[in-house]
């Protein structure tokens, strides 16, 4: 059913892209309305999965003229009891919207993979509160009981993994590595940072990671961190020791922005596709066990375009 379940192909170390800002691609690109950011409302019609569709394949055409591999993270950050909730979702209709996106990465894949450019499902786990401020902090079991719903609909599905994006506290993140252990699928923790390098919470991006490791046995493949401009945290990774080790990929921000000031935000913020790409470029040099690149809030093809083009040329 999956494909690299046992075996993750960017653990060698090859390069790997994955997509760009999906939810604001979608809102401010291509005009869908997407109530909560939840991009996977969208499975629910014809005129929605085609618009994700559109939205993946430039992304896998990129990584096959690169010759680099491709992580394709399914539209489901938001596909969690809470927010399916309030979208009027049942829990069966739910399951299926995760089901469906994983589905969805399938086709892509099938249409997309060549030998140089392997493509890994990831079903995408979002926080259960707001993705930048953690006024609704969990307990590690919380957290555990909460995700298990997501993550077991996607040990049953061909997800390769699950990818834990814009985390908030290291108590979600050791719940949700501890369900994906228990339904044997591998999983990768991207922490989000503030314009200081830490989490929002106040704690260190190291005593994050390590606190994780701790109380996990090391569960997470590897962490990542996204939803962050790279000036916000370059300083944290270089000031990293063997906890940095584990950072093997990046999502970050077009813009320079803090949370609160993207909130307020009315228009979209692209910052400089160009500039963007020569950063990544910079952090590859200084940490060539980097090897996962896409982009979060504001990014598109063309900020991802730049950075395959910078990365490759350090690689």
């Amino acid at each position: 059913m999956s494909k690299y379940r046992t075996a993750l192909p960017q653990l060698n170390g090859e390069l790997f892209l994955t997509d760009g800002g999906i939810e604001t691609t979608l809102i401010f690109h291509d005009g869908f309305d997407l109530p909560y950011f939840a991009a996977f409302d969208l499975l629910k019609n014809d005129g929605g999965r085609e618009g994700l569709r559109n939205y993946y394949k430039p992304y896998a055409k990129l990584a096959r003229e690169h010759g680099v591999g491709f992580v394709l993270e399914s539209a489901t950050w938001r596909a969690s009891p809470d927010w399916a909730e309030q979208l009027g979702y049942t829990a069966a209709a739910l399951d299926d919207a995760n089901r469906k996106a994983i589905e969805l990465l399938q086709e892509i894949r099938e249409e997309n993979e060549t030998e140089q450019t392997k493509m890994v499902i990831s079903g995408c786990i979002g926080p259960r509160g707001d993705g930048y401020s953690p006024d609704e902090l969990m307990t590690e079991v919380e957290a555990e009981l909460y995700h298990a719903v997501q993550i077991g609909t996607f040990a049953n599905t061909a997800a390769d993994m699950i990818t834990a994006i814009t985390m908030t506290h290291a108590e979600e993140a050791i719940g949700i590595a501890r369900a994906a252990k228990t339904v044997g699928l591998p999983v990768v923790i991207s922490f989000t940072v503030e314009t200081d390098g830490r989490l929002p919470t106040g704690q260190t991006l190291q005593d994050a990671i390590e606190q994780t490791d701790a109380a996990t046995g090391n569960t997470p493949a590897y962490y990542m961190i996204n939803c962050a401009h790279t000036t916000h945290f370059e300083d944290a990774l270089a000031a990293g020791e063997a906890w940095a080790g584990r950072i093997r990929g990046l999502r970050a921000n077009a813009s320079r922005m803090s949370h609160a000031e993207l909130d307020e935000a009315e228009e979209l913020d692209d910052g400089s596709p160009e500039e963007f790409g020569h950063d990544h470029g910079e952090l590859r040099s200084a940490f060539s066990h980097i090897n996962v690149f896409g982009g979060c809030c504001g990014t598109d093809l063309r900020h991802v375009e730049n950075v395959v083009k910078s990365v490759v040329t350090h690689h």
